[in-house]
């Protein structure tokens, strides 16, 4: 197995975004590239990133492989990469080797490990609401909202999306139309904002964000460019209406 990356810091960036929700990951290495499904340890949050084969410019693998890695030892490497970096990942044995070349060549060795729990499949989920809008538009949102709760709703119209938040004495409110793309139906589900602030670092890799929810219903948020898709995927906070 090998895989190369000419231009490594996004796949370092999208790492670190990972293991703050997640400490172990499965890597699924195959001809079409790189997968990586996860849950967090409270079962509340979902992952799923994908980095095809033509995000490298070397792929050399004869099966998949699965790799089991701890996150933080190597996004601890992946920040060892500058800008003119080139990344080389093969295995050896129990080992997962990374090369970083740049004027000179440093190696860095993890162990692999088991990783426990069961293969993840992504869940087939149909939304009433689905918004496209400006990545910086919905991170200042959601920053907003946690200035007063620690939860947000979102709510959905046929031409209207408004981000809100109540706490105990303040409230917040943040209402798109013409300036993001909806295709929705009557719609409000809660969210966790501890979560959402995590999720919402992947904003600083795209350009926009599409938004996937319905009432009292999970969240898909999915960050893509055409190396790479980020997704995530959020239980609802389901309460008493505020």
């Amino acid at each position: 197995m090998l895989l190369k990356l000419d231009h490594p810091k996004l796949f370092s960036e999208i790492i670190s975004i990972i293991s703050e929700l997640v400490l172990e990951v499965r890597l699924k290495v195959s001809k079409e590239g790189l997968r990586i499904i996860a849950i967090d340890p409270a079962n509340v949050a979902m992952i799923s990133f994908k980095l095809p084969n033509t995000a490298f410019s070397e792929l050399e693998i004869e099966e998949k492989e699965i790799l089991g890695v701890n996150l933080e030892n190597l996004k601890a490497v992946l920040k060892r990469i500058h800008s003119g970096s080139i990344l080389v990942i093969t295995r050896e044995e129990n080992e997962l080797k990374l090369q970083i070349k740049d004027k000179i060549t440093r190696e860095f060795s993890l162990a692999l490990i088991d990783v426990e729990g069961e293969e993840k499949e992504i869940p087939n989920l149909e939304f009433a609401s689905k918004i496209e809008m400006s990545s910086v538009d919905f991170s200042e949102a959601i920053e907003d909202c946690s200035v007063v709760a620690d939860a947000c709703s979102f709510i959905s119209e046929s031409n209207k999306f408004i981000i809100q938040a109540k706490g105990s004495l303040n409230s917040f409110k943040s209402e798109f139309g013409d300036e993001v793309s909806i295709v929705a139906e009557d719609a409000k589900s809660k969210y966790s904002l501890e979560y959402l602030q995590k999720m919402i670092k992947a904003t600083k890799t795209t350009d926009k964000v599409k938004i996937n929810f319905s009432n009292d219903y999970p969240l898909k948020l999915n960050f893509e460019t055409p190396f790479m898709e980020l997704s995530f995927i959020l239980a609802p906070r389901v309460e008493n209406e505020d």
